[in-house]
C-alpha cells in the first residue's frame, strides 16, 4: 500500500485530505510543519509527500531537498500561482491550486504514484548531447532502458504520442550502441506512398515496374551494419510487412524483381503512436511481425506528464531559437512560464518548439517572451478562480459530496471570525485565494460582506 505524508497547518484542510485519501485506501500520516514532520517521521519511507506551500517555520518547498527521491506535491493558492511555477523549477513533481478539487487531487496522486520509480543506485545516462533532456522519474526510467538496450542488437518498439521525441530516442539508442560509427537510416512510413514504400525499403531491379529505369538499393541495404528506424511502422501495408518480417527472421533482403537475396546486418528500431495490438485484431498489422518487433518496448511519456521537465526543455529550445534567429538571449516572462507549465501540450515537444519559435520571431530584442507571444489557447491554461468542482457534480467518498469535506465549513469559520478586523484583500490572503474567488464563495454560501463604517 502506498504511504502518503500530508504536511498542512490548517487542521480542517489536513483532515479533509486525509479523509479523501483514506477513502481510496491510501495509508496516510500527518504533520503540521516541516519540523513536525522531521521529528516524527523518516521521509524516505513515504511514497509521496503532499505539502502546503506556506507553512509555519519553513516553506513546503524545503521538503523537496529533504525528501530525496520521494516526490513532493505542492498545494498553493490561486493568488500565489507564480510561486507554484517556481516550485516546479525547484523540483516539485506537481502542484495543485487551493481550494482544491477532490477529483483533481486524487487524479494527481494516482498519476504520480503510477509513474515508474527510478532504479536505486543506477545513474541515468546523460543524453542531453543527443537532444534528450529531463530529470523526471518517467524520463529517468526511459534513459535507463535506452542505456541497457543500446548495448544489444535487440529490436525496439517505441510507443508515444505525436511529438514526444520518438526519433530522438531512436537516435540515442543508435548513438549509444556499438553501431554508432555506421549509418542510422530514418524512414517515416506514413510519408511514403503505399505504391512506392516496398521499392524504397527493399530496393528494385531495372525494369521491375514502370519507371524503374535502373536498379536501386533499398534503405534496408543502406542501413547494413547500422540501424534502421521505421517511424509510424503501423502505416506499413501488409505486403511490405511480410518483406520486413523476412528481413528480421532470415537477415536477408530480396529486391523487387530479383530472384536473389543478399544478407544484411541491420538493427531495427520501430516507432508508432498507434495501438498495434488493436491493428492486429483488425487484420491491419501482422501479428507475427508485431511479436518480432516488440522485443523491448519503450514508452515515451507525453509532455504533460513530465512535470518540471517542460521548463528545462523550454529553456533549451528557446536558446536554440535565439541562436538560429541571431537574437539576444531572450527570457520567459512569469506569465509565459505559468502558461507553459499549466498548458497540456497536445502536440508535445514539437508543439512547444513551434510555439517558442513563433514567440522568438515576434519578440523584440532584449525583451521578455510573454504568454501572448506563445500563440497557445489561453483558455486551456487559465485557472478558473471558482469553487471546487467534482467530476459529474459529485465524488463518492463514503457516499459524501465534496461540500461535506468541511472545506466550506473552514471557509465560513475563517470569514466570520476575521472579516470584522480584516480587509477583503487581507482576508483573501489568509485564505490563500484571490479576492474574486472570495467574492464568489461568499455569494455561494450566502455570507454577506461586513458593513462599511
Amino acid at each position: 500500500m502506498d504511504s502518503i505524508l500530508i504536511v498542512e497547518d490548517e487542521d480542517s484542510i489536513r483532515s479533509s485530505i486525509k479523509k479523501l485519501l483514506n477513502s481510496q485506501l491510501f495509508d496516510t500520516s500527518e504533520a503540521r510543519s516541516i519540523q513536525d514532520a522531521l521529528e516524527h517521521f523518516d521521509l524516505s519511507e513515504f511514497s509521496l509527500i503532499i505539502s502546503d506551500l506556506r507553512l509555519p517555520g519553513a516553506p513546503g518547498t524545503d521538503l523537496i531537498q529533504l525528501a530525496g527521491d520521494v516526490p513532493v506535491l505542492i498545494m498553493t493558492s490561486y493568488a500565489s500561482l507564480k510561486s507554484a511555477v517556481e516550485t516546479m523549477r525547484m523540483g516539485a513533481v506537481d502542484f495543485i491550486p487551493k481550494p482544491f478539487d477532490p477529483t483533481e487531487l486524487l487524479e494527481a496522486v494516482r498519476r504520480i504514484l503510477d509513474k515508474p520509480k527510478p532504479v536505486s543506485g543506477v545513474k541515468a545516462p546523460d543524453l542531453s548531447g543527443r537532444g534528450m533532456i529531463g530529470s523526471s522519474a518517467a524520463m529517468k526510467a526511459v534513459f535507463n532502458i535506452i542505456q541497457k538496450v543500446a548495448q544489444t542488437d535487440a529490436t525496439v518498439l517505441i510507443h508515444g504520442e505525436t511529438g514526444t521525441g520518438k526519433e530522438l530516442a531512436a537516435s540515442a539508442i543508435h548513438n549509444e550502441s556499438q553501431r554508432a560509427r555506421r549509418q542510422l537510416i530514418c524512414v517515416n512510413c506514413a510519408a511514403i506512398p503505399e505504391t512506392l514504400i516496398e521499392a524504397e525499403l527493399f530496393g528494385h531491379e531495372k525494369g521491375a515496374f514502370t519507371g524503374a529505369s535502373a536498379a536501386r538499393k533499398g534503405l534496408v541495404t543502406a542501413a547494413d551494419g547500422g540501424t534502421l528506424f521505421l517511424d509510424e511502422v503501423g502505416e506499413l501495408p501488409l505486403e511490405a510487412q511480410a518483406r520486413l518480417l523476412r528481413v528480421l527472421q532470415e537477415k536477408e533482403v530480396r529486391p523487387i524483381g530479383s530472384v536473389k537475396s543478399h544478407k544484411v546486418d541491420v538493427r531495427l528500431v520501430a516507432a508508432t503512436h498507434r495501438n498495434l495490438k488493436k491493428l492486429c485484431e483488425q487484420g491491419r498489422f501482422r501479428e507475427d511481425l508485431f511479436y518480432r518487433i516488440n522485443v523491448v518496448n519503450l514508452d515515451l511519456p507525453p509532455l504533460r506528464e513530465r512535470g518540471k521537465d517542460v521548463l528545462e526543455i523550454a529553456d533549451m529550445l528557446l536558446k536554440k531559437q535565439c541562436a538560429k534567429l541571431d537574437k539576444h538571449n531572450l527570457k520567459l516572462a512569469p506569465d509565459a512560464i505559468q502558461a507553459i507549465t499549466t498548458y497540456h501540450w497536445p502536440g508535445n515537444i514539437r508543439e512547444l518548439e513551434n510555439s517558442l519559435e513563433r514567440a522568438t520571431i515576434l519578440c523584440d530584442d532584449y525583451g521578455e517572451i510573454t504568454h501572448d507571444l506563445l500563440g497557445i489557447d489561453l483558455s486551456l491554461v487559465e485557472i478558473e478562480e471558482d469553487t471546487p468542482r467534482a467530476s459529474g457534480g459529485e465524488i463518492n467518498i463514503n457516499g459524501s459530496r465534496p461540500e461535506e469535506l468541511s472545506l466550506e465549513d473552514h471557509f465560513t469559520r475563517v470569514v466570520l471570525e476575521h472579516q470584522e478586523i480584516m480587509s477583503e484583500t487581507e482576508l483573501a490572503k489568509k485564505l490563500g485565494i484571490s479576492r474574486k474567488c472570495l467574492w464568489q464563495r461568499r455569494r455561494k454560501l450566502g455570507i454577506p460582506r461586513k458593513k462599511s463604517g
